[in-house]
Protein backbone atom coordinates (compact mmCIF):
# COMPACT_ATOMS: atom_id res chain seq x y z
CA UNK A 1 0.00 0.00 0.00
CA UNK A 2 1.34 3.45 -0.87
CA UNK A 3 2.34 6.12 1.62
CA UNK A 4 -0.75 8.25 1.02
CA UNK A 5 -3.17 5.49 1.98
CA UNK A 6 -1.08 4.63 5.05
CA UNK A 7 -1.29 8.25 6.22
CA UNK A 8 -5.05 8.21 5.64
CA UNK A 9 -5.43 5.03 7.70
CA UNK A 10 -3.43 6.59 10.54
CA UNK A 11 -5.51 9.76 10.55
CA UNK A 12 -8.79 7.86 10.54
CA UNK A 13 -7.76 6.33 13.85
CA UNK A 14 -7.43 9.73 15.56
CA UNK A 15 -10.29 10.59 18.00
CA UNK A 16 -10.91 13.92 16.23
CA UNK A 17 -12.14 12.01 13.17
CA UNK A 18 -13.88 9.16 14.98
CA UNK A 19 -17.16 7.92 13.53
CA UNK A 20 -19.67 8.98 16.18
CA UNK A 21 -22.59 6.91 14.89
CA UNK A 22 -22.34 4.74 18.00
CA UNK A 23 -23.61 7.75 19.98
CA UNK A 24 -25.95 9.43 17.51
CA UNK A 25 -27.72 6.18 16.63
CA UNK A 26 -28.92 5.88 20.23
CA UNK A 27 -31.17 8.90 19.75
CA UNK A 28 -34.34 8.79 17.69
CA UNK A 29 -33.64 11.24 14.88
CA UNK A 30 -36.85 10.26 13.12
CA UNK A 31 -39.36 11.63 15.66
CA UNK A 32 -42.47 12.77 13.78
CA UNK A 33 -40.78 11.60 10.58
CA UNK A 34 -39.54 15.08 9.63
CA UNK A 35 -35.79 14.40 9.57
CA UNK A 36 -34.54 14.16 6.00
CA UNK A 37 -30.80 13.79 6.52
CA UNK A 38 -28.33 13.24 9.35
CA UNK A 39 -24.65 12.40 9.47
CA UNK A 40 -23.55 14.72 6.68
CA UNK A 41 -22.35 18.31 6.80
CA UNK A 42 -25.63 19.44 8.32
CA UNK A 43 -28.81 17.74 9.47
CA UNK A 44 -31.91 18.62 7.44
CA UNK A 45 -35.36 18.71 9.02
CA UNK A 46 -38.56 19.24 7.08
CA UNK A 47 -40.99 21.99 8.09
CA UNK A 48 -44.45 20.36 8.36
CA UNK A 49 -47.09 21.22 5.78
CA UNK A 50 -44.61 22.81 3.39
CA UNK A 51 -41.78 21.97 1.00
CA UNK A 52 -39.33 23.91 3.16
CA UNK A 53 -36.70 22.47 5.47
CA UNK A 54 -34.06 23.79 7.84
CA UNK A 55 -30.42 22.73 7.83
CA UNK A 56 -28.52 22.77 11.14
CA UNK A 57 -24.81 22.44 11.82
CA UNK A 58 -22.53 22.83 14.86
CA UNK A 59 -18.79 23.37 14.55
CA UNK A 60 -15.56 24.49 16.16
CA UNK A 61 -11.90 23.45 15.82
CA UNK A 62 -10.38 24.07 19.27
CA UNK A 63 -6.78 23.57 18.12
CA UNK A 64 -7.25 26.51 15.73
CA UNK A 65 -8.72 28.69 18.49
CA UNK A 66 -5.95 27.75 20.91
CA UNK A 67 -3.32 28.82 18.38
CA UNK A 68 -5.14 31.99 17.33
CA UNK A 69 -8.52 32.74 18.97
CA UNK A 70 -9.48 35.34 16.37
CA UNK A 71 -8.78 33.21 13.29
CA UNK A 72 -10.12 30.08 14.98
CA UNK A 73 -13.44 31.78 15.70
CA UNK A 74 -13.69 33.11 12.14
CA UNK A 75 -13.14 29.57 10.87
CA UNK A 76 -15.77 28.10 13.18
CA UNK A 77 -18.42 30.48 11.84
CA UNK A 78 -17.33 29.91 8.25
CA UNK A 79 -17.45 26.14 8.57
CA UNK A 80 -21.07 26.12 9.72
CA UNK A 81 -21.83 28.44 6.78
CA UNK A 82 -20.11 25.99 4.45
CA UNK A 83 -21.80 22.94 5.95
CA UNK A 84 -25.25 24.42 5.55
CA UNK A 85 -24.49 25.49 1.98
CA UNK A 86 -23.36 21.96 1.08
CA UNK A 87 -26.93 20.74 1.62
CA UNK A 88 -28.31 23.40 -0.71
CA UNK A 89 -29.70 25.55 2.10
CA UNK A 90 -29.09 29.28 2.48
CA UNK A 91 -27.30 30.10 5.77
CA UNK A 92 -29.42 32.45 7.88
CA UNK A 93 -28.09 32.87 11.42
CA UNK A 94 -25.97 31.45 14.22
CA UNK A 95 -26.07 30.83 17.93
CA UNK A 96 -22.97 30.19 20.02
CA UNK A 97 -21.71 28.62 23.21
CA UNK A 98 -18.46 30.19 24.40
CA UNK A 99 -16.62 27.50 26.37
CA UNK A 100 -13.46 28.73 28.10
CA UNK A 101 -11.41 28.43 31.26
CA UNK A 102 -11.14 30.90 34.13
CA UNK A 103 -11.76 34.43 32.76
CA UNK A 104 -9.97 35.95 35.74
CA UNK A 105 -6.72 34.82 34.12
CA UNK A 106 -5.59 37.45 31.58
CA UNK A 107 -4.66 34.89 28.92
CA UNK A 108 -8.13 33.31 29.12
CA UNK A 109 -9.91 36.64 28.96
CA UNK A 110 -7.73 37.48 25.97
CA UNK A 111 -8.93 34.32 24.25
CA UNK A 112 -12.56 35.25 24.91
CA UNK A 113 -12.18 38.79 23.58
CA UNK A 114 -10.37 37.72 20.42
CA UNK A 115 -12.86 34.90 19.76
CA UNK A 116 -15.79 37.31 20.05
CA UNK A 117 -14.05 39.68 17.64
CA UNK A 118 -13.56 36.82 15.19
CA UNK A 119 -17.20 35.78 15.40
CA UNK A 120 -18.27 39.40 14.85
CA UNK A 121 -16.04 39.77 11.80
CA UNK A 122 -17.24 36.56 10.14
CA UNK A 123 -20.93 37.15 10.86
CA UNK A 124 -20.89 40.68 9.49
CA UNK A 125 -19.07 39.76 6.28
CA UNK A 126 -21.19 36.66 5.67
CA UNK A 127 -24.51 38.39 6.51
CA UNK A 128 -24.98 35.63 9.06
CA UNK A 129 -26.16 37.27 12.31
CA UNK A 130 -25.91 36.03 15.89
CA UNK A 131 -29.45 35.56 17.21
CA UNK A 132 -28.70 33.94 20.56
CA UNK A 133 -25.83 32.59 22.62
CA UNK A 134 -24.53 31.09 25.82
CA UNK A 135 -21.33 31.28 27.88
CA UNK A 136 -19.68 28.50 29.88
CA UNK A 137 -16.64 29.62 31.87
CA UNK A 138 -14.29 28.25 34.55
CA UNK A 139 -13.92 24.98 32.65
CA UNK A 140 -10.74 23.75 34.31
CA UNK A 141 -9.33 20.62 35.92
CA UNK A 142 -6.57 21.03 38.49
CA UNK A 143 -6.04 24.57 37.29
CA UNK A 144 -5.65 23.58 33.63
CA UNK A 145 -8.19 25.06 31.25
CA UNK A 146 -9.92 23.25 28.42
CA UNK A 147 -8.98 24.22 24.89
CA UNK A 148 -10.92 27.39 24.03
CA UNK A 149 -14.07 26.24 22.26
CA UNK A 150 -16.45 28.90 20.91
CA UNK A 151 -18.91 26.37 19.50
CA UNK A 152 -21.01 27.77 16.65
CA UNK A 153 -24.46 26.48 15.77
CA UNK A 154 -25.71 27.55 12.35
CA UNK A 155 -29.15 27.31 10.75
CA UNK A 156 -30.21 27.72 7.13
CA UNK A 157 -33.31 27.44 4.97
CA UNK A 158 -33.86 25.00 2.13
CA UNK A 159 -36.72 26.32 0.00
CA UNK A 160 -37.47 22.87 -1.45
CA UNK A 161 -36.38 19.85 0.60
CA UNK A 162 -36.55 17.60 -2.49
CA UNK A 163 -33.44 19.45 -3.70
CA UNK A 164 -31.44 18.57 -0.58
CA UNK A 165 -27.93 17.41 -1.53
CA UNK A 166 -26.39 14.56 0.45
CA UNK A 167 -22.76 14.23 1.49
CA UNK A 168 -22.37 10.59 0.40
CA UNK A 169 -21.47 9.42 -3.10
CA UNK A 170 -24.60 8.23 -4.88
CA UNK A 171 -23.78 7.10 -8.43
CA UNK A 172 -20.99 5.01 -9.96
CA UNK A 173 -19.01 6.86 -12.65
CA UNK A 174 -19.96 10.29 -11.33
CA UNK A 175 -17.03 12.69 -11.69
CA UNK A 176 -15.44 14.09 -8.53
CA UNK A 177 -14.33 17.74 -8.36
CA UNK A 178 -12.93 19.98 -5.66
CA UNK A 179 -13.89 23.66 -5.66
CA UNK A 180 -11.28 25.99 -4.20
CA UNK A 181 -7.54 26.44 -3.88
CA UNK A 182 -5.47 23.44 -2.83
CA UNK A 183 -2.30 25.04 -1.52
CA UNK A 184 -1.39 22.38 1.03
CA UNK A 185 -1.66 24.55 4.16
CA UNK A 186 -0.68 22.19 6.96
CA UNK A 187 -0.03 24.48 9.96
CA UNK A 188 -2.41 23.50 12.80
CA UNK A 189 -3.69 20.57 10.72
CA UNK A 190 -4.26 17.05 12.02
CA UNK A 191 -1.58 15.91 9.59
CA UNK A 192 0.95 18.23 11.22
CA UNK A 193 0.00 17.14 14.72
CA UNK A 194 -0.40 13.40 14.19
CA UNK A 195 1.99 12.54 11.35
CA UNK A 196 4.70 15.21 11.57
CA UNK A 197 4.43 15.40 15.39
CA UNK A 198 4.65 19.18 15.34
CA UNK A 199 2.67 21.80 17.25
CA UNK A 200 0.65 24.20 15.14
CA UNK A 201 1.18 27.93 15.41
CA UNK A 202 -0.83 29.63 12.66
CA UNK A 203 -4.27 28.22 11.71
CA UNK A 204 -5.50 28.71 8.14
CA UNK A 205 -7.02 32.06 7.33
CA UNK A 206 -10.49 32.26 5.82
CA UNK A 207 -11.16 34.47 2.81
CA UNK A 208 -14.73 35.44 3.72
CA UNK A 209 -15.49 36.99 0.33
CA UNK A 210 -14.42 33.74 -1.35
CA UNK A 211 -16.48 31.82 1.22
CA UNK A 212 -19.60 33.69 0.10
CA UNK A 213 -18.76 33.26 -3.57
CA UNK A 214 -18.17 29.51 -3.29
CA UNK A 215 -21.28 29.05 -1.18
CA UNK A 216 -23.51 30.78 -3.72
CA UNK A 217 -21.96 28.79 -6.58
CA UNK A 218 -22.61 25.48 -4.80
CA UNK A 219 -26.14 26.40 -3.76
CA UNK A 220 -27.03 27.42 -7.30
CA UNK A 221 -25.68 24.13 -8.70
CA UNK A 222 -27.72 22.17 -6.17
CA UNK A 223 -30.86 24.19 -6.92
CA UNK A 224 -30.42 23.41 -10.63
CA UNK A 225 -30.10 19.69 -9.87
CA UNK A 226 -26.53 19.48 -11.19
CA UNK A 227 -24.87 17.83 -8.19
CA UNK A 228 -25.20 14.23 -7.01
CA UNK A 229 -23.39 14.84 -3.70
CA UNK A 230 -21.50 17.60 -1.92
CA UNK A 231 -19.26 17.85 1.16
CA UNK A 232 -17.05 20.57 2.58
CA UNK A 233 -13.31 20.07 3.17
CA UNK A 234 -12.24 20.73 6.74
CA UNK A 235 -10.68 18.64 9.52
CA UNK A 236 -8.11 16.23 8.04
CA UNK A 237 -8.08 17.80 4.59
CA UNK A 238 -9.09 16.69 1.13
CA UNK A 239 -8.46 12.94 1.35
CA UNK A 240 -10.37 12.66 4.62
CA UNK A 241 -13.31 14.52 3.05
CA UNK A 242 -13.29 12.04 0.17
CA UNK A 243 -13.31 9.12 2.60
CA UNK A 244 -16.25 10.66 4.44
CA UNK A 245 -18.19 10.75 1.17
CA UNK A 246 -17.80 7.00 0.69
CA UNK A 247 -20.64 4.66 1.62
CA UNK A 248 -20.59 0.95 2.38
CA UNK A 249 -20.88 0.22 -1.35
CA UNK A 250 -19.37 3.26 -3.07
CA UNK A 251 -15.77 4.46 -3.08
CA UNK A 252 -13.60 6.54 -5.39
CA UNK A 253 -10.84 6.17 -7.96
CA UNK A 254 -8.47 9.12 -7.61
CA UNK A 255 -5.70 10.03 -10.02
CA UNK A 256 -3.36 12.84 -9.06
CA UNK A 257 -1.10 12.69 -12.12
CA UNK A 258 -0.55 16.23 -13.48
CA UNK A 259 -2.97 17.59 -10.87
CA UNK A 260 -0.74 18.15 -7.84
CA UNK A 261 2.98 18.61 -7.42
CA UNK A 262 4.28 15.18 -6.37
CA UNK A 263 6.81 16.63 -3.93
CA UNK A 264 3.98 18.36 -2.03
CA UNK A 265 1.31 15.71 -2.54
CA UNK A 266 0.87 14.82 1.14
CA UNK A 267 0.59 18.49 2.09
CA UNK A 268 -1.98 19.00 -0.66
CA UNK A 269 -4.11 15.99 0.28
CA UNK A 270 -4.03 16.56 4.05
CA UNK A 271 -3.68 20.35 4.27
CA UNK A 272 -6.65 22.19 5.70
CA UNK A 273 -7.05 25.10 3.27
CA UNK A 274 -10.43 26.72 3.79
CA UNK A 275 -13.43 27.58 1.59
CA UNK A 276 -13.40 24.25 -0.27
CA UNK A 277 -16.10 21.82 -1.34
CA UNK A 278 -15.91 18.39 -2.94
CA UNK A 279 -18.84 17.53 -5.18
CA UNK A 280 -19.86 14.91 -7.72
CA UNK A 281 -21.84 15.22 -10.90
CA UNK A 282 -22.87 13.10 -13.85
CA UNK A 283 -20.29 13.22 -16.68
CA UNK A 284 -22.72 14.86 -19.12
CA UNK A 285 -23.16 17.83 -16.76
CA UNK A 286 -19.47 18.46 -16.17
CA UNK A 287 -18.87 20.81 -19.08
CA UNK A 288 -21.76 23.08 -18.09
CA UNK A 289 -20.45 23.27 -14.52
CA UNK A 290 -16.91 23.96 -15.70
CA UNK A 291 -18.13 26.80 -17.93
CA UNK A 292 -20.06 28.36 -15.05
CA UNK A 293 -16.97 28.16 -12.84
CA UNK A 294 -14.80 29.70 -15.55
CA UNK A 295 -17.16 32.66 -15.93
CA UNK A 296 -16.84 33.35 -12.21
CA UNK A 297 -13.07 32.73 -12.18
CA UNK A 298 -13.44 29.83 -9.73
CA UNK A 299 -10.91 27.04 -9.39
CA UNK A 300 -12.30 23.55 -10.11
CA UNK A 301 -10.02 20.48 -10.10
CA UNK A 302 -11.01 17.03 -11.35
CA UNK A 303 -10.02 14.37 -8.81
CA UNK A 304 -11.42 11.17 -10.27
CA UNK A 305 -14.68 9.25 -10.31
CA UNK A 306 -17.01 7.27 -8.09
CA UNK A 307 -16.51 3.48 -8.18
CA UNK A 308 -17.75 0.46 -6.27
CA UNK A 309 -16.30 -0.77 -2.97
CA UNK A 310 -12.71 0.54 -3.02
CA UNK A 311 -10.76 3.68 -2.13
CA UNK A 312 -8.17 3.97 -4.91
CA UNK A 313 -5.22 6.40 -5.03
CA UNK A 314 -3.01 6.29 -8.12
CA UNK A 315 -3.87 2.62 -8.75
CA UNK A 316 -3.25 1.56 -5.11
CA UNK A 317 -6.39 0.61 -3.21
CA UNK A 318 -7.93 -0.40 0.08
CA UNK A 319 -11.54 -1.58 0.54
CA UNK A 320 -13.76 1.20 1.86
CA UNK A 321 -15.16 -1.18 4.49
CA UNK A 322 -11.65 -1.66 5.92
CA UNK A 323 -11.22 2.10 6.31
CA UNK A 324 -14.67 2.43 7.85
CA UNK A 325 -13.91 -0.35 10.33
CA UNK A 326 -10.78 1.49 11.51
CA UNK A 327 -12.72 4.72 11.81
CA UNK A 328 -15.56 3.12 13.78
CA UNK A 329 -13.25 1.34 16.22
CA UNK A 330 -11.64 4.62 17.30
CA UNK A 331 -14.65 5.76 19.30
CA UNK A 332 -15.16 2.39 20.94
CA UNK A 333 -11.47 2.20 21.88
CA UNK A 334 -11.14 5.68 23.35
CA UNK A 335 -14.54 6.54 24.78
CA UNK A 336 -16.57 3.43 25.60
Amino acid sequence: MNQILTVLQNLLQVPDLANKTWVSSQYDSQVQNNTIATGGDASVVRIPNSKKAIAVSTDCTPRYVEANPYLGAVQAVAETYRNISATGAKPLAITNCLNFGNPQKPEIMGQIVKAIQGITKACKELDYPVVSGNVSLYNETNGKAIQPTPAIGGVGLLADYTLNCYAKFSKINDLIYVLGNNNGYIDCSLYQREILKQKGINPPEVDLSLEKKHSLFIRNLIAEGFLSSCHDVSCGGLLVALFEMCSSKLGCDLNFENVFCKSDLENTLFGEDQSRYVFTCQPQLAETILQQAKKQNLNLTLLGKVVADNFICDNQFVPVKDLQYLNQQVFLTHFV
